[in-house]
């Protein structure tokens, strides 16, 4: 019996041991939260800002632009915007198009580039990613994605007035445009500094009447009367965009010089007029406009135009131009059905 005891004690002991053990502080590993994964980027992925591109000198229509590394660059002008009519087109560095991203187009600033956009209405600051060409059209000095609008506040308007200057941002800032998110906006404009920024805004033209157009645009079938070569220049519809974007646009009319009414020979009772709004080299890209703003797209010469009417006489294609302004085109322009 003692020897049996003696066996049971130690085991036991051993058992009481084990389960003090189990029992103790000790805890059971957890495995770690899982770390949140990251937001969705919109299509196109992060982009890098890396090579910078300033090009050569290139020419769109009659005008030639000299792209520049300007650190100090500071202007006012006014603004336009594009956005899914344009979705998935290649910019001019070579990136994929996301409308929702908060980048821009620029005639000459490095490719890519950045810049502090400020609206003159409100005051309102926010920063853009330059990575394309443009505008090419009348006295637009930026033209923004449909993200940058609407952050900014102007999606509803055809053009704003605006306040572009380059920056450097931080790393962080950077990363984040390039992963098409948005950054805070900055503070808004002093009253001050926005009062003096207005008064350096270019006049804008507008539209002449219809009589002085026809008086500015003599017709080819008659001798017509001594015409200067401004007056050629500021006659012809201004090129818009580039690289399978817009290629030209019709701008707003400049001011005519006057000219005597019995010099003007009244067009033939055949001729039509229309209102052209943008040029696309890619024909789906004209159709899409066409159809979102209610035009025409018509081919000719290698473009796609998009053009409200034809109108019977330059009276009635007004209502073309107020169609136009109506759908963010302010710039729409009367022009002879035959014309290019």
């Amino acid at each position: 019996m003692r020897s049996n005891e003696g066996v049971r004690l130690p085991l036991a002991a051993g058992v009481m041991l084990l389960l003090a053990s189990c029992g103790g502080g000790e805890q059971v590993p957890v495995p770690p939260t899982p770390a949140p994964l990251p937001r969705p980027l919109a299509q196109g992925g992060m982009v890098a800002d890396e090579p910078v591109t300033i090009g050569a000198p290139y020419s769109v229509g009659r005008i030639t632009y000299t792209p520049e590394d300007a650190p100090n660059y500071d202007a006012v002008g006014y603004a336009g915007w594009y956005g899914e009519e344009l979705q998935g087109n290649k910019t001019a560095n070579g990136e994929t198009f996301v409308p929702g991203a908060i980048t821009a187009a620029h005639q000459t600033l490095p490719l890519p580039s950045y810049v502090e956009v400020t609206a003159l209405d409100t005051g309102r600051t926010i920063l853009v990613r330059v990575n394309d060409r443009g505008p090419f059209a009348n006295d637009r000095i930026i033209d923004l994605s449909h993200g940058a609008a609407e952050q900014l506040g102007v999606i509803g308007d055809g053009t704003a007035a605006v306040r572009v200057r380059r920056v450097s941002p931080p790393d962080q800032e950077r990363a984040t445009l390039r992963s098409h998110g948005r950054v805070a906006e900055r503070l808004e404009t002093p009253p001050a500094l926005l009062t003096a920024l207005r008064a350096k805004l270019p006049a804008r033209s507008v539209i002449a009447p219809a009589k002085a157009k026809i008086a500015a645009r003599p017709s080819v079938r008659t001798p017509p009367k001594p015409v200067s070569a401004r007056d050629i220049r500021e006659s012809a519809p201004q090129p818009a965009r580039q690289d399978g974007f817009v290629v030209e646009q019709a701008g707003a009319a400049s001011a005519p010089t006057p000219v005597a009414p019995a010099s003007v020979t009244a067009p033939p009772s055949t001729r039509t007029y229309i209102v052209q709004v943008a040029a696309f080299s890619l024909r789906a890209r004209a159709e899409t406009l066409a159809k979102r703003i209610g035009a025409r797209a018509v081919e000719g010469d290698g473009l796609w135009r998009v053009r409200f009417g034809p109108y019977p006489t330059q009276d009635a294609a007004q209502a073309g131009v107020r169609a136009a302004a109506a759908k963010g085109f302010e710039n729409g322009r009367i022009m002879a059905n035959d014309a290019r």
